[in-house]
């Protein structure tokens, strides 16, 4: 299967944000990333439902990749608007929302604020997770946890080294595309194209978020793509919450990905491409 190259452009949604696009005449998708991420981590999925007639967007989230970095509008309400102008802007038609990670939990606060206007909801290793069921019980215990690395100043070819090492049966195409977190500089170092104050507010707006107040305000299916990495305290945790909202949303079917990593749409790009359109119904 010819996996095609997307076109890339700016809308303005209020602030600029990169879009890249796959045209087709069926079903749209929109394809959200996680924090810290950024839109060509979708390519191999984007490609694949691509391939088989469906037109694609995935776009940098604002203060991400090649997105504007404005100082603001880094909590769920904001960016849950940035995601509907853009629907709106590009003139799709009840898409399949798919988020990893944070991005599940982006597309999960669209469905509740705006429910009917998506056809699916794909939460993709995210959106079911309670921060504060984490160990240690405080913001200030899972805000150390989850602190990102500070790599700023690492060179390039050593972060990919790190990638590869981490992963060692990611596509070589997953592992650059994951390289696209972050800017590379005049001297090969690389630094994140979301900055720390940014990240934590982005964090501390995923620690307030109530995942159980929002399932019942959600109409449509929900696919819930869940990995399992090896860790089993953290899949325990992920089944229970996942058990959560499967009881609570009116429609929802969780599936499971052993073996793979939180990263399901750069690891096992073909078979989450093909559940997502299993569900789109």
């Amino acid at each position: 299967m010819q996996i095609l190259a997307p076109s890339e452009y700016d809308v303005d949604v209020g602030i600029r944000l990169r879009v890249r696009e796959w045209p087709g005449p069926s079903t749209p998708y929109v394809l959200v990333h996680g924090l810290s991420s950024n839109a060509r981590t979708w390519d191999q999925v984007a490609g694949y439902l691509s391939a088989v007639g469906h037109r694609v967007v995935a776009f940098d989230q604002r203060g991400h990749g090649l997105s504007a970095k404005p100082d603001g509008g880094y909590d769920f309400a904001t960016i849950t608007a940035d995601l509907l102008y853009l629907i709106d802007t590009l003139g799709l038609d009840e898409p399949v929302i798919a988020g990893q990670s944070w991005g599940g939990s982006v597309a999960l606060n669209f469905g509740a604020a705006h429910p009917g206007r998506a056809r699916t909801l794909v939460l993709v290793d995210g959106g079911t997770t309670d921060l504060q069921s984490l160990p240690g019980g405080t913001w200030e215990a899972v805000a150390e946890m989850l602190r990102p690395p500070n790599l700023a100043g690492t060179p390039r070819q050593e972060v990919q080294a790190r990638i590869e090492a981490a992963h060692p049966d990611w596509p070589a195409a997953g592992v650059e595309a994951t390289l696209g977190n972050f800017e590379t500089l005049p001297d090969g170092t690389v630094r994140p194209w979301l900055t720390l104050d940014r990240h934590m507010r982005i964090l501390r707006g995923l620690w307030d978020q109530r995942a159980g107040e929002l399932y019942a305000r959600v109409r449509e299916p929900v696919l819930i793509c869940l990995a399992e990495t090896g860790d089993v305290e953290w899949t325990e945790r992920k089944r229970q919450q996942a058990s959560v909202a499967e009881r609570a949303l009116a429609l929802a079917r969780v599936v499971w990905f052993p073996d793979t990593a939180h990263d399901i749409h750069v690891h096992r790009p073909r078979e989450l491409a093909e559940l997502m359109m299993s569900a789109r119904a």
